[in-house]
């Protein structure tokens, strides 16, 4: 796999051997022969403005303790950039260690142990796993057949969560993974409404919030009328492949200022300096760089769609909208899609077409069964590769198929 020198696109940058040189989970819990796919790290270099900040800051030996609001200044800046989002509060906002560990501490200010959470499914596993472990109760309100929110099941599950507990929550991923649905405005302000008419706060994980693809928008939460009462959680660690870097942003709408203030000081301890120097260097220099992955992801949804009529006609999917994950319904394989019993959450389970994928084509994807209700018979693919490795894997995979009916 060569680059021209004229090949801006940060997903053909690196070669496979370059990336097999890599020491984080995604190449290194497979065998060498198994092209992975699965969790959400990115095939890119660093965007260079987050390369130079990291290089300074070593360069200074500058790797002590975080201080200061530059991240939340920088994210700011981007949202007035990208989301017409003028007005971002960064005086109520304050550093968490990541996504998800601020989703827990949010959480555990605004509910008790034993309510319940609402989650909309299928989704993010950790959301089961994290939920779980802070006492709390999960509550699902499954996705409609178009994938997007059921607003008529997410009343219904508001209603379910009040009668569990009196501080119940919902737990919104916006835009929404795996399925790479982009929420419109009209549907969170549907969400607000019943959030309000419930009593349920909502607390928005906008991890992928810079990657809304050609043809949608994303809509902050916090923007939404009604939505006063709710937390976003933001993070640069997916758009410029930063999950190694650690730190994200908790935001709280304007009526729950009183209780981001009660965050544990500790909490804030959690951050990594470098990974504050990253994140700010992303959202407030590295949008050119960004606009140039956008504009490959697209190119790759494009690619992955052809691949896929051509090469598993059977396999059907609804084109993500943002994200680079691409949930492939793989029901009419008919690949047995019993899971190993542990349930939704616990990511490293395989079972049904993921398995099959894994072991007869050496592709590792993710099993939808972990993603909760409607998940078997599903996988998810991460399509932020180079077009020369996506084109491989879905190769190998119709391959794999052919195999099995013919035998």
């Amino acid at each position: 796999m060569s680059v021209s020198a004229g090949d801006r696109n940060p997903l053909t940058h690196l070669t496979l051997d370059q990336l097999r040189r890599r020491t984080s989970v995604k190449w290194r819990l497979h065998p060498p022969d198994v092209l992975p796919l699965w969790v959400a790290e990115q095939d890119v270099p660093l965007a260079p403005p987050v390369a130079d900040a990291l290089r300074h800051a070593v360069d200074l030996g500058d790797t002590g303790y975080p201080h200061g609001t530059a991240y939340a200044e920088a994210v700011g800046g981007f949202a007035a950039r990208r989301w017409d989002w003028a007005d971002f509060p960064v005086g109520r906002s304050t550093l968490v260690p990541d996504v998800m560990m601020g989703v827990v501490e949010v959480l555990r200010l605004v509910t008790d142990p034993g309510d319940a959470v609402v989650v909309c499914p299928p989704v993010y596993p950790p959301f089961y796993a994290f939920v779980t472990h802070a006492d709390r109760r999960v509550l699902e309100a499954p996705l409609g057949s178009d994938l997007r929110l059921d607003l008529a099941a997410l009343d219904e599950a508001f209603r379910r969560a009040r009668a569990v507990g009196d501080r119940p929550a919902f737990l919104l991923c916006n835009p929404h993974n795996p399925t790479g649905v982009v929420h419109r405005d009209d549907e969170l302000a549907v969400v607000a409404e019943l959030a309000a008419r419930h009593g349920v706060r909502v607390v928005s994980d906008e991890i992928h919030a810079p990657l809304a693809l050609a043809g949608a928008r994303f809509t902050p939460y916090l923007t939404v009328p009604g939505a006063e009462h709710a937390f976003a959680l933001l993070s640069a660690s997916k758009a410029w492949n930063l999950a190694g870097l650690k730190a994200a942003l908790a935001v709280a709408g304007p009526a729950a200022a009183d209780d981001l203030a009660r965050m544990p000081e500790e909490v804030g301890h959690g951050p990594s300096h470098l990974g504050v120097l990253a994140h700010t260097a992303a959202f407030r220099a590295g949008g050119s760089w960004l606009d140039l992955l956008l504009d490959g992801l697209d190119a790759n949804r494009a690619l992955l769609g052809a691949l896929l009529a051509e090469h598993l006609p059977e396999v059907s999917w609804h084109r993500p909208e943002g994200t680079f994950l691409a949930w492939l319904d793989c029901t009419r394989l008919g690949v047995p899609t019993e899971a190993p019993g542990a349930g939704p959450g616990v990511a490293s389970d395989l079972a049904g077409p993921a398995r099959m994928f894994l072991d007869d084509a050496r592709v590792a994807l993710s099993s939808g069964h972990v993603f909760g209700a409607g998940g078997a018979g599903f996988v998810r693919l991460n399509f932020a590769t180079s077009p020369a490795v996506l084109t491989e894997a879905v190769t190998r995979m119709g391959r794999a198929v052919g195999r099995r009916s013919a035998g």
